[in-house]
């Protein structure tokens, strides 16, 4: 029964309120576990140890992009390293990037890319920081980070050094990097770097917890904090470090996720770090100079307790289609998930137990999360990975380290059921989840889902749910004003009058890097009445009538 728990209490609020429940008849969400067939054989190797240092418990970050630009969507794993000489000693601690063969197969093409990496890996984040319309790659890790400039024909070269993002410190000190973001912060139309750093961790001071062969990976609350870093792009190829200038600095964080969107409404991207027990940050951009650190004013730092969480993964989308990014972040066991609805661009409301997520998620120890309409009736849905951080937690508390992955249905009135039930034997896989990343691997509308999970091969979750709804997907490209579309706002109205509002963003979720294309369900809206497009630069494009189920490819005029 135990085993069972956390699939349980995911469905318990659909059991408890059968109103919700009822909602199910709208059609299933479901996927299916389609890794077997992929080709993807990669395994998650944390690198283990009896002692259970910390690193060992939060990697695997998952990045999906189309590297060679053919159409369709690779995948690329971070993967982790020996302990304790934290190198990839062997090739199962490579990083793994995997091309789409468009059958349904993936292709293995780490060696010929160039991108194995070195060191202990952790996060990703994509983006082409030169506008050479090919996506680059910052893979971060422990005391070790990595810049790969995409070179166009396959390959990555390592610009670390040149480009001047290893995160060295003024004294030489490397810090644990979890993972990134990019974002155009001043609006100069190049993409800066956030690089999230974690905790003031190293073997010679790594602490042990729990009891010898019980051992726990211990609290963050054991350790400092460090500096994150911002890197502002100089349009050479290279990056400055602005974290002091900006106000960045003043702030160490705990971070293990990042999320970035234009939350007030004022046409420059502001960043949400989620913290592990210190309260998460709400860095408010002025004007592309500095940034004004308001978690607290904005309801956004604490529980609504008023205690940090330890707060995990993050997605910063508009949920209720009212023109404001609100928050989903996740959480551990017996804190339960945290939803807040952005009220205005002014301050979130907290909504975690209104909506039905904080009672379904008590006992989810949630790692990526990620707002996407899964079943394209207009209004974006939820999908969460899951596992416990300690794989010993059972010895001590009745939590579960292994967990079945999560996905809640918008009901569209501000609720949230699970639909686990429905979802396929996909959604009932026990593991040790961590990373995910989203897009449409096959190009047939619907959104689907890659995740990692440690010491088991990762999840290729295709996306079955029965077409029932029309979509678009509006892929944005700036080259033609030398810009990257990252950043830019997207305002859709379907043929029934229905708005929805989402932006170009890759940063969601945990340390992972999703598709840059915007995805848009219709419902049965048989074309698009209006598509409002509002780019970084500060141009707006309007779009009338555009036909639906489709790619729709946008240049900025």
């Amino acid at each position: 029964m135990l085993r069972r728990k956390s699939l349980w209490a995911c469905l318990l609020w659909a059991v408890a309120a059968p109103a919700l429940a009822s909602s199910q008849s709208a059609g299933p969400i479901r996927f299916e576990n389609r890794q077997a067939r992929s080709q993807i054989a990669f395994v998650l190797n944390n690198g283990t140890t009896d002692d259970k240092p910390i690193i060992d418990s939060v990697p695997g970050g998952v990045a999906v992009l189309d590297f060679d630009q053919d159409g369709y969507l690779d995948v690329f794993f971070t993967n982790g390293a020996r302990i304790p000489t934290l190198e990839k000693e062997n090739a199962s601690f490579h990083n793994r990037m995997y091309r789409n063969q468009h059958d349904g197969t993936f292709r293995d093409v780490t060696a010929y890319a160039g991108v194995a990496g070195a060191g202990y890996s952790m996060g990703v984040a994509v983006g082409d920081y030169d506008n050479d319309g090919y996506p680059d790659l910052f893979v971060a890790g422990v005391n070790r980070n990595i810049l790969y400039h995409n070179e166009g024909d396959g390959t990555f070269r390592d610009v670390t050094s040149e480009a001047g993002v290893s995160g060295r410190d003024e004294s030489g000190n490397k810090p644990w990097s979890v993972g990134a973001a990019w974002l155009d912060f001043d609006n100069d139309g190049l993409l800066d770097l956030f690089v999230l750093n974690y905790l003031d961790w190293s073997m010679a001071n790594s602490r042990v917890c729990g009891e010898p062969g019980k051992r726990l990976s211990c609290s963050p609350v054991l350790y400092k904090g460090t500096r994150s870093i911002l890197y502002h792009n100089n349009g050479k190829r290279g990056f400055a470090d602005v974290s002091s200038a900006t106000g960045i600095a003043a702030y160490p964080t705990k971070g293990m996720s990042l999320a970035v969107a234009d939350f007030d409404g004022d046409g420059f991207t502001d960043i949400f770090v989620a913290n592990d027990k210190e309260r998460n940050f709400l860095f408010r951009n002025r004007g592309g100079k500095t940034f004004e650190e308001i978690g607290v004013l904005a309801n956004v730092a604490y529980t609504e307790d008023g205690v940090p969480a330890s707060s995990m993964g993050a997605d910063f989308r508009d949920l209720d289609n009212d023109g404001n990014p609100d928050l989903i972040v996740t959480a551990l066991a017996g804190e339960t998930f945290s939803l807040r609805m952005n009220r205005q661009g002014k301050l979130f409301e907290d909504w975690t137990f209104k909506s039905g997520i904080g009672l379904a998620s008590s006992l989810l120890s949630g790692w990526s999360a990620g707002a996407f309409d899964f079943d394209n009736d207009g209004f974006k849905d939820l999908f969460f990975t899951n596992s416990h951080v300690s794989e010993n937690v059972h010895f001590y508390s009745h939590h579960q380290y292994r967990q079945a992955n999560a996905i809640f249905r918008n009901l569209g009135d501000g609720r949230f059921v699970c639909v686990n039930g429905g979802a396929g034997p996909a959604l009932r896989l026990e593991r040790a989840h961590r990373g995910a990343a989203f897009g449409d691997f096959n190009n047939d509308g619907r959104v689907d889902v890659v995740v990692s999970a440690i010491g088991q091969s990762a999840e290729l979750l295709y996306n079955t749910t029965p077409r029932r709804n029309h979509w678009i997907v509006i892929q944005a490209d700036g080259r033609q004003s030398n810009r990257d579309a990252i950043g830019t706002r997207i305002r859709l109205i379907g043929e029934s009058g229905r708005i929805q509002y989402n932006h170009v963003t890759t940063s969601v979720g945990y340390v992972s890097s999703s598709d840059r294309r915007v995805y848009f369900g219709l419902g049965e809206d048989p074309r698009v009445r209006e598509i409002e497009i509002r780019w970084p630069s500060g141009k707006v494009q309007i779009l009338k009538s555009a036909v639906v189920d489709r790619v729709l490819k946008v240049a900025e005029e």
